[in-house]
């Protein structure tokens, strides 16, 4: 499996760039999953999405459908979209260090 170094800390992924052990996640190894995805700067927005998709993947351990993270984190798709170019699933949910969505291309 491939690994990134963040910071000294060897993070391993899957084979599509999903974390494979969810503790290792942190901020700065966030903020380097957002640059692979074409994020230059983590925004108080997008940390706002990813603080919601951390806490919803807390409480029930699965990543939220798109309608529920719509209506609960009062972003549009079109603004989801515009923080993560490559979607809620793929983008978001990778960059918040969530496993791999159900469904998820």
């Amino acid at each position: 499996m491939p690994t990134i170094e963040v910071n000294g800390q060897t993070v391993e992924l899957d084979e599509d760039g999903f974390i494979v052990v969810l503790d290792q996640w942190n901020e700065d190894v966030a903020r380097y999953l957002a640059k692979e995805e074409g994020i230059d700067e983590l925004t108080e927005d997008h940390w706002k999405l990813i603080k919601y998709l951390k806490d919803y993947f807390a409480e029930y351990g699965i990543a939220p459908m798109i309608r529920k993270m719509t209506k609960q984190s009062g972003f549009s798709l079109k603004e989801i979209y515009d923080l993560f170019p490559s979607g809620p699933a793929k983008g978001a949910c990778k960059v918040a260090g969530l496993p791999k969505p159900t469904g998820c291309v």
